[in-house]
């Protein structure tokens, strides 16, 4: 049986954590087949700059309201724990092993990456869990991002800058365009990125 450690050594040799390759259809299939209640509220949240603090602040708000909650980010720190946590609460080892081992036992031979397959283990920990609320970041993009693949109940998009152009585009509208890809048809968006308000 896999330690946490060997865990983290076997993601990397999947691909290494900088490694990218976006798209949905990978993921989703995989998704599909680890599905069971689903969520009951989720919260999208993509941009440059203030991603961590508005899911910092969502979870706040949350706890004060008495909901349960969960809270996925990206990059940890110091350890993987830091990314995925429950009523602001980082898991155990043992809760992180066995969700990266239900998503593998539903891999089927279908590649993932570092990120793709943390993003699975965390929607596997929060399903079970019964949350009221996901606090869901974005960790490149928006449109063709891992987390994209849950439908928001409300999206927020922080500021927009320059960022990772090699895959979003070289301007701020192209980026802006990658980013409102969070948003949904009759779901509301809260942003903060004035200075693309036209495209978005």
């Amino acid at each position: 049986m896999r330690t946490l450690s060997d865990w983290e050594c076997h993601l990397e040799t999947l691909s290494p954590p900088s490694h990218i390759e976006l798209g949905l259809e990978r993921v989703g299939s995989v998704w599909s087949r680890l599905k069971r209640s689903g969520p009951s509220q989720v919260m999208t949240v993509a941009g440059t700059n203030g991603k961590g603090s508005t899911v910092e602040i969502a979870g706040v708000i949350a706890d004060h309201a008495g909901l349960s909650y969960g809270q996925y980010t990206s990059p940890h720190i110091h350890r993987i724990h830091e990314r995925i946590r429950i009523n602001g609460q980082m898991l155990s080892d043992d809760q992180l092993v066995r969700a990266f081992e239900t998503v593998e036992a539903a891999q089927s031979g279908v590649f993932l990456t570092y990120f793709e397959f943390l993003t699975l283990a965390c929607f596997v920990l929060f399903d079970e869990a019964k949350l009221d609320l996901w606090i869901l970041e974005i960790g490149l993009g928006g449109r063709l991002d891992a987390v994209n693949i849950i439908d928001p109940d409300v999206s927020v998009i922080t500021s927009i800058g320059l960022d990772h152009q090699a895959y979003l585009g070289n301007s701020l509208e192209a980026i802006a365009s990658e980013k409102a890809g969070v948003m949904r048809g009759g779901i509301q968006t809260f942003s903060a990125a004035f200075n693309v308000r036209e495209t978005l």
